[in-house]
């Protein structure tokens, strides 16, 4: 067993070996989501001017990255795209892990009060996007929405615009255009509100949708409208930024917009391709088996190794909290103080959601206290303690269930608790806690697709990215279904195999034992 965890560990860090992290003083870092075309997306190459995705073997490219590209020559730097989510955008700029915001956002007031804001380098215009063969397909006004089930990207202004729509429903906002144009297709709602160039980008590459342009159209103020940089409050650079995006007139950027919309990537898997599904499936898997296979090695990489150090994390807080009271008063006053310092730490980590704690400790840090800790260590960092937490109650429990009789055994004979536990009762633990450590595994394999937040590029963030540049949401998502069961199938059953093994071991050596000692006798 021990040889099979080296060798799929080290087959891990080779899969991963060509993903690099570029850090330097030479790098200025765009935070944007890779996943808005033609504002921003990701390709699988260099091709027409696109830029180098951090911790990637992606590209970004789009109008966002052709402004971006413009931005960082004028301040003597290359550009470097940093793929984040968009709620993670601002927490990203505030805490230093990224030196810009160039993802077509708007210089709302709420997010003036965090950070500073370009001048305008684009101005957008509302539309609506539906089903072709919807019954809001023939809107002409905004009043002819009325009953229609419309949502937007959550954190935008447009989803306020909602409320412009007279006795439209308001649905709950959603966190990207991918989620939007997959509950458009599906049916589950009627619409969405976008802006006029990621509109056309639907229309063009599904055939199903109809965007929805308005002569009398939304009651939109400047601030929403324009499109600016976001910059920290401090950054002394916002003159140069601003000089630069003078010197990109209104005729250039409608012309760089133009260049972007066609140049964007379109790909042959369309909606409604007359392939059928599981052929569609196939292609997605050919032409993206690579993506596929680096997000779920760092899947793997993450969970084993978190699973690992919360198992060890786990096994010396449960020896610890069952270790008697020591006789020296001051030493005994330090246990308890550390026994409730571990409490705590068990409790906040057990009633938290780990996406909570992901933004918090790899923002959080940088921003409170200056640390700036790599995304990938920071991942494995936050499930091993997530998971540390779980095990130490695991483990307290299995320490418990060892029969009180081998404790009185062990101090009869003279064996101290750091000698009893190694020797008599953790072997007993670590056979009686298999099937739940098996369990937090499984579970650290599914939970890690929440750490797209702090833009580790796991399964999930892999194949979300594939989807956005397929528009097959349905067939790449049942892609990453199967190989998050096959994962987690392999991994029961490599475990359930070691409970075996285990079992097997040990009703051999207690044989032999017995042998020996009727032989001696």
């Amino acid at each position: 067993m021990k040889k099979i965890f080296i060798t799929l560990f080290t087959g891990l860090l080779i899969a991963l070996g060509t993903v690099t992290t570029i850090q330097a003083d030479d790098y200025l870092r765009i935070g944007m989501e890779a996943a808005y075309a033609p504002f921003n997306w990701t390709q699988d190459n260099d091709a027409n001017g696109a830029v180098k995705i951090d911790g990637s073997n992606q590209y970004a490219n789009g109008y966002d990255v052709q402004i971006a590209k413009k931005i960082a020559e004028k301040l003597g730097k290359k550009p470097l795209v940093v793929k984040t989510s968009w709620n993670g955008l601002i927490p990203a700029l505030t805490s230093g892990k990224i030196d810009m915001i160039i993802a077509g956002m708007s210089p709302t007031a709420e997010r003036k009060k965090e950070i500073a804001f370009s001048d305008s380098y684009y101005t957008s215009e509302p539309v609506v996007l539906v089903r072709k063969d919807g019954k809001y397909a023939n809107a002409e006004t905004l009043e002819d929405f009325r009953n229609a089930k419309i949502t937007s990207q959550q954190g935008v202004y447009l989803y306020n615009l909602i409320e412009q729509l007279p006795g439209a429903k308001k649905e709950t906002a959603m966190g990207d255009f991918a989620q939007m144009r997959q509950a458009l297709e599906s049916g589950v709602i009627d619409g969405y509100i976008s802006e006029r160039p990621e509109a056309l980008t639907a229309q063009a590459a599904n055939s199903k949708f109809k965007m929805i342009q308005f002569e009398q159209g939304f009651a939109v103020g400047q601030e929403d409208a324009s499109i600016a940089i976001g910059m920290r409050k401090n950054d002394s650079r916002i003159e140069q930024v601003n000089a630069a995006i003078a010197g990109i007139s209104a005729e250039e950027q409608v012309s760089l917009m133009d260049d972007m919309i066609a140049k964007q990537p379109v790909d042959t898997n369309t909606a409604d391709s007359e392939e059928s599904f599981f052929s569609q499936v196939a292609k997605i898997l050919k032409e993206n088996w690579p993506q596929f296979l680096r997000g779920a090695g760092l899947t793997l990489l993450i969970s084993i190794t978190g699973t690992i150090a919360g198992l060890a994390i786990g096994l010396l807080i449960g020896v610890y909290r069952t270790a008697p009271a020591s006789k020296n008063k001051l030493l005994a006053l330090l246990q308890k103080l550390f026994g409730w310092f571990l409490n705590v730490y068990i409790e906040i980590f057990r009633g938290t959601p780990m996406i909570v704690q992901s933004m918090v400790i790899y923002y959080g840090t940088a921003q409170a206290f200056g640390i700036s800790i790599d995304r990938t260590i920071a991942a494995i960092f936050i499930v091993s303690i997530n998971t540390g937490a779980y095990m130490s109650e695991i483990v307290r429990g299995g320490i418990f269930a060892v029969d009180k009789g081998q404790f009185e055994a062990a101090t009869a004979l003279g064996m101290t608790h750091g000698q009893t536990m190694r020797k008599i009762v953790l072997p007993q633990v670590i056979r009686n806690i298999l099937p739940a450590t098996g369990n937090e595994f499984v579970i650290n394999i599914k939970d890690t697709s929440v750490l797209n937040v702090i833009s580790v590029v796991e399964l999930y963030f892999s194949g979300n990215t594939i989807a956005t540049q397929t528009y097959q949401y349905f067939q790449t998502f049942t892609i990453i279904a199967v190989i998050y069961f096959v994962l987690t199938f392999t991994v029961t059953r490599i475990l359930r195999y070691a409970e075996h093994r285990f079992d097997t071991d040990n009703y051999t050596t207690g044989a032999n034992q017995m042998q020996t000692g009727e032989l001696k006798s």
